[in-house]
C-alpha cells in the first residue's frame, strides 16, 4: 500500500501543500517546527480519523480558518482509490470515497492502514492507561472498521450513564424511574462493552507473539516482553478470580453477563462516586520485561525498543490481514531516529526497509540510516519540495 499524492487544504500550517510520494522510501528533511510532522499527521488522520498529536480536530486547522481537507490517492493491491476528508470547526467531518457524494468520515476507516513510529510513543510505556487502550482501539477500527461505531456507542453509553450517576450522587434512595433508566443504562453499557472488550483481546491475541518477536529483534532478546489485558472487572475487585488467561478465553456473552453483574452489585459505590467504575473504558495492557513492569522499571533504551515492539507487531497483524501483494500498511517513522542510540536505530530501520511505503521524518539527512536513503523532500514553512 502506499499513497502517490497528497493534497492539503488549510491543514495545520499549510495553506496548500500538494506531495507526489513513490513507493519505497520517502524523506522529509527540515529544521524543528517547519511542518515535517503536519506531512505524516495527514496521513495518519486518512488511516484513523485522529491526531497522534492532539486529542481533538481543532488545532488541525489552520490558525483563523474554519475548514480543513485532506485528499489522497490511495494505492492498495492492484486499486487506486481517491480519499478527500474535510475537518470543519463545530461541525460533523465529511468524506469522499472516489469524488463521489459526501458520507460519514468513518465510512473510509480501513482503506488506508497506518503504523506511526513518533516520540509519543513512549507514552505507551510510561504514561496512564488511555494511551494504551487507544492502541489497541485504533488497530482494533483498522483492521474492522464496523468496530468503530461500537467504541463510539460505548463512549456514548458512558458518558450518559456517568450523567445519571452524577444527578442522583449523595441521595440515600433515588426514584424508581431513575433506577429504571440506570437499568437500561446498564443493559447498554453490558452489551456494548463486551463487544468493545471481545474484539480488543481478539487483537491482542494476535499482537502478543509478534511483540515478543520484535522486542528479541530491537533489544538482542536480554529479556522477554509480555502484554496482558487488564480489566477493571479485576482490578476493581468485582471479578478478583478473572486473570488475564481466563478472560481472554470468555465468549462475549460471558462478558456481557460479568460487566452487568460489576456494575449491578455495585451500584451504591457507583453511585457515591458519581462515575461509571467498570467496563472497557477503565481497562489496560500489562507490559512486562520478565517478571518485571516496563512502566516505571524501564530503562530509556528499554522502553523505546518496547514501544517500538508494539508498533511492529500491529505491522505483522496487518500484513497477516490481508496478505495480498501491495497491501501492507504504509510505514511512517516521525523524528524517531534522532531518539535511538546507533544499534536500535540500525535494527529498526533494517527491519522496516523492505515495507511498501515509508515515510521519514528528520532535522538532517545524517539522523536518517543508510538503510532508508530513498526520495527525499525539504520542508521550509508552508512548503514541500523535491530534492
Amino acid at each position: 500500500m502506499y499513497i502517490s499524492q497528497l493534497s492539503l487544504t488549510d491543514f495545520r500550517s499549510y495553506a496548500q501543500a500538494d506531495v507526489r510520494l513513490s513507493p519505497g522510501i520517502n524523506v522529509l528533511i527540515g529544521p524543528n517546527g517547519v511542518g515535517k510532522t503536519n506531512i505524516v499527521e495527514a496521513i495518519g488522520y486518512l488511516a484513523n480519523l485522529s491526531s497522534h498529536r492532539v486529542s481533538n480536530d481543532g488545532p488541525l486547522l489552520r490558525f483563523g480558518t474554519e475548514r480543513a481537507v485532506i485528499r489522497g490517492a490511495v494505492h492498495r493491491a492492484e486499486r487506486v482509490t481517491s480519499l478527500e476528508v474535510e475537518i470543519t470547526s463545530g461541525k460533523i467531518n465529511k468524506a469522499r470515497i472516489n469524488r463521489a457524494n459526501p458520507v460519514r468520515a468513518r465510512e473510509i476507516l480501513g482503506i488506508v492502514r497506518t503504523v506511526l513510529f513518533a516520540p509519543e510513543d513512549l507514552s505507551l510505556i510510561k504514561a496512564d492507561p488511555s494511551f494504551r487502550r487507544k492502541f489497541l482501539d485504533d488497530l482494533l477500527v483498522s483492521l474492522r472498521p464496523v468496530e468503530g461505531g461500537t467504541k463510539n456507542d460505548y463512549e456514548r453509553i458512558v458518558k450518559q450513564r456517568n450523567a445519571l450517576l452524577k444527578s442522583v450522587r449523595g441521595k440515600s434512595k433515588i426514584s424508581s424511574s431513575q433506577e429504571a433508566t440506570l437499568m437500561a443504562w446498564d443493559l447498554q453499557l453490558a452489551a456494548t462493552g463486551a463487544r468493545l472488550m471481545r474484539g480488543r483481546l481478539n487483537v491482542l491475541e494476535l499482537l502478543k507473539p509478534y511483540v515478543v518477536a520484535a522486542y528479541a529483534d530491537l533489544a538482542d532478546g536480554a529479556k522477554i516482553a509480555s502484554v496482558q489485558y487488564l480489566s477493571s472487572l479485576s482490578a476493581e475487585g468485582a471479578a478478583p478470580e478473572l486473570d488475564p488467561q481466563i478472560l481472554s478465553q470468555l465468549s462475549q456473552d460471558e462478558l456481557q453477563e460479568l460487566i452487568l453483574r460489576a456494575v449491578e452489585s455495585n451500584r451504591a459505590k457507583e453511585i457515591d462516586r458519581g462515575l461509571t467504575l467498570f467496563g472497557p473504558h477503565r481497562d489496560d495492557l500489562a507490559l512486562h520485561l520478565g517478571n518485571t513492569p516496563a512502566k516505571g522499571y524501564a530503562s530509556h533504551g528499554e522502553t523505546w525498543s518496547f514501544a517500538l515492539a508494539l508498533r511492529l507487531a500491529a505491522y505483522r497483524v496487518f500484513g497477516d490481514d490481508d496478505p495480498r501483494p501491495g497491501s501492507g500498511p504504509i510505514l511512517i517513522l516521525d523524528d524517531v531516529f534522532a531518539e535511538l542510540d546507533a544499534t536500535r536505530r540500525d535494527r529498526l530501520a533494517h527491519i522496516v526497509a523492505g515495507a511498501e511505503q515509508v515515510l521519514v521524518t528528520a532535522a538532517v539527512p545524517e539522523d536518517v540510516p543508510t538503510a532508508l536513503k530513498g526520495s527525499f523532500f525539504q520542508v521550509s514553512p508552508g512548503q514541500v519540495d523535491d530534492v
